[in-house]
């Protein structure tokens, strides 16, 4: 084996290395992309070049093997191994998920009326895992008598699932198998009928909706709605208040949907409001009205709700305004209250507004910097709201929220082993300021013994892209990395919504340099504050924010010492070029439609394969799945290739690709954290922390 890829990429393929234009011409290609035959997923040279390049990795990182291993059982050694989730009620049964000693995958259980009945197992993970690398429960759904569940499985890491049914009072599964589907289900009310979706088989984008029969051959299975526009992709779901089916069909800018009486599964699906570009909406349904998110003259949405008979727009009714300064994520619905899921200052808020009379209110949460979510609320009767929450120092934590007397119980907090307190960290928010005089917002964290005033090694990690907020939440694998010295921070740059609608749209398009500039102005401003030490400057990043990762190593690659690209998607040309590639079609309002001239020449402004350099980069890491089905293997693997050819320095250059999953990485419990040892192993490594035992 060869000690350098470097040296092998084409001595290992002579006959791929000689028969390239020929590859290209049949992929339509020009010879300006001379590892474009990298994509050939099936072929065995394409298999033994990656499985050569991880060979490569191991051996680079062979002189802390040891170490690594010890990581990973540190990590491991945080998690209660016997572990429940906190039960919810659903109609008269509690649901839950629990998790027995040494054991990969759940189990999803239930009780009947109390938490003190017999436990009934609906599904043994780890049964149906054996004899699978990859193993992964998709859509699960239980039928409105409770006596049957559906539920999606995926055993490849594609996102392509098979969907099985199972009678829970027998505990048998059924005839019927549903395959090569997403693995999104919904029952109608009369416990025999399923809708689920199908997806295109080339570029896997949802875009049909079936309706099954029990007992009937799937073949048969009647088409309920198909989407013919390929920038769209398609979802079932139930409301609710379970009185009604719901087809979701959405894309970056426009959402439309189709609704159906629960109780009528033969009937014909109605269309909501007809989509429009630009128009924005989700549907939910409760007592006698719809109501409805939308961003109708509404860039940060608002709340309206109509009557179940006249869904046209000038039937809406106003039920909250639009505000400048809150985005209005999603909402809630009980009987007496309305709960809002809002984002003001980068921070989520939870608005709780009774029916009648006073007492509107937020939900306090006490910290600088933090996650939240609204949990399980099932029961429109109730008068308790459950919540998530966590911090970067406070575990995950579930409470119940009373919103008459104002009083939280916490149900559960993460139990952390190896004696973690909470009271060894510190979390904090600060700002930076962008070229253009943006405030970038950052959140971090860490050892408070261990603060340096000159500066600690800095991991900074971003994303910013199709409005997804990076939240400051709690992980336990991180500690490691602050147990050792380091600081963490997360850059909430634009691209994502932090700070609402304009934030997300001012990183996106022809403002998507801003997202690459503001993490820039982020690793400088925590320089510059102490909380980094320049010459000991990470970053890391995944999937779009692994094309945040290439960017910035473009523009600066003085100002990070080492970087970890995970399933970046780096080369945005040739994936958005390409129509057959998933979801491609679907994001040109995202980044632009390459087949326009100014789009295609700013999209190749910055694409990170299309800018390597002859210049000195960092150390970079860059981590991959053979069967990632939403950024494809051979983005990293031909932006490795190329950085092996062009750049100039001597530092490690490491291309790992799992050879059995897609874009999450391994499956089970514990097995996805002999990756993250890994990261963290040549993150310290690097650091020169990797000798030192964990402050804990």
């Amino acid at each position: 084996m060869s000690s350098n890829p470097n040296d092998s990429l084409e001595a290992v393929n002579p006959p791929i290395a000689q028969t390239i234009p020929a590859t290209l011409e049949k992929h339509g290609r020009s010879r300006v992309d001379p590892y474009y035959w990298l994509s050939e997923r099936d072929n065995p040279d394409v298999q033994a070049y990656l499985e050569e390049e991880n060979a490569y990795a191991r051996e680079v990182m062979a002189h802390r093997d040891k170490f690594e291993d010890a990581l990973f059982e540190e990590i491991k050694g945080r998690i209660k191994q016997t572990d429940r989730s906190v039960p919810y009620k659903l109609d008269d049964y509690y649901y839950y998920t629990r998790y027995e000693e040494g054991k990969e995958y759940p189990l999803y259980c239930r009780k009947r009326e109390t938490l003190d009945a017999r436990e009934e197992v609906m599904l043994e993970v780890n049964t149906l895992a054996e004899g699978h690398e990859y193993f992964a429960v998709g859509g699960m759904a239980v039928s409105f008598d409770r006596n049957l569940l559906a539920f999606a499985f995926d055993a490849q890491g594609r996102r392509i699932y098979t969907v099985r049914f199972k009678n829970l009072e027998t505990g048998e599964l059924l005839d019927d198998v549903l395959e090569h589907v997403t693995g999104n289900v919904a029952w109608a009310n009369d416990n025999a009928t399923l809708f689920y979706g199908k997806q295109d088989p080339n570029t896997l984008r949802a875009y049909q909706v079936f309706r099954h029969r029990l007992g009937s051959d799937p073949s048969s299975d009647i088409l309920v709605f198909e989407e013919e526009d390929e920038t769209f992709t398609t979802a079932v779901f139930k409301t609710k208040s379970k009185q009604y089916l719901m087809i979701a069909s959405y894309q970056t800018v426009s959402t439309e949907y189709r609704y159906l009486s629960a109780d009528d599964p033969d009937g014909e699906f109605t269309v909501f409001l007809p989509r429009e570009r630009f128009h924005e909406y989700d549907v939910d349904h409760a007592g006698d009205a719809f109501y409805i998110r939308t961003n109708w003259e509404a860039k940060n949405f608002r709340l309206m709700k109509t009557t179940l008979r006249q869904t046209d727009r000038s039937s809406w009714r106003e039920v909250l305004p639009h505000r400048d300064d809150v985005l209005l994520e999603s909402f809630e619905l009980f009987r007496d209250f309305l709960v809002t899921e809002e984002r003001r200052q980068g921070l989520v808020r939870f608005r709780v507004m009774p029916a009648k009379g006073d007492g509107e209110h937020d939900v306090d949460f006490g910290e600088p910097a933090y996650a939240a979510a609204l949990g399980d609320n099932h029961d429109f009767n109730a008068s308790i709201l459950r919540y998530e929450y966590t911090s970067m120092t406070t575990p995950d934590s579930v409470y119940d929220y009373d919103m008459k007397t104002r009083e939280k119980v916490l149900l559960k907090q993460e139990e952390v082993l190896g004696g973690f307190a909470i009271s060894h960290y510190a979390t904090e928010r600060t700002w930076a300021t962008a070229p253009d005089g943006k405030r970038i917002p950052i959140s971090l964290a860490y050892r408070k013994p261990l603060r340096n005033p000159e500066g600690n090694p800095l991991l900074l990690y971003g994303y910013g892209s199709y409005g997804i907020s990076m939240d400051a939440d709690f992980r336990s694998p991180r500690l490691s990395l602050l147990d050792r010295g380091f600081t963490f921070a997360i850059a909430h740059v634009r691209g994502g919504e932090e700070l609402g609608r304009d934030w997300y749209e001012s990183g996106k398009l022809f403002h998507k340099k801003n997202t690459f500039t503001d993490f820039i102005a982020c690793a400088e401003h925590l320089v510059q504050q102490g909380y980094a030490a320049r010459e000991h400057v990470y970053a890391m990043g995944g999937s779009a924010g692994g094309l945040l990762m290439g960017a910035v190593i473009n523009l600066r690659p003085d100002l990070f010492h080492g970087v970890v690209a995970q399933v970046p998607f780096v080369d945005i040309m040739t994936t958005m070029l390409d129509a057959s590639i998933p979801l491609t079609t679907g994001e040109y309002d995202e980044w632009g439609d390459p087949n326009r001239k100014e789009d295609y020449e700013y999209m190749l402004s910055y694409s990170p394969y299309d800018n390597v350099t002859a210049q000195a980069y960092p150390h970079l890491l860059v981590t991959t799945g053979l069967h990632d089905s939403q950024v494809q293997y051979w983005e990293p693997a031909k932006w490795v290739a190329k950085l092996r050819r062009v750049k100039t320095d001597g530092n490690r250059l490491l291309l790992k690709t799992n050879m059995d999953a897609g874009h999450g990485g391994a499956s089970g419990r514990f097995r996805r954290y002999k990756e993250l040892a890994f990261i963290y192993t040549f993150l310290l490594d690097l650091a020169g922390r990797a000798d030192s035992a964990s402050a804990s």
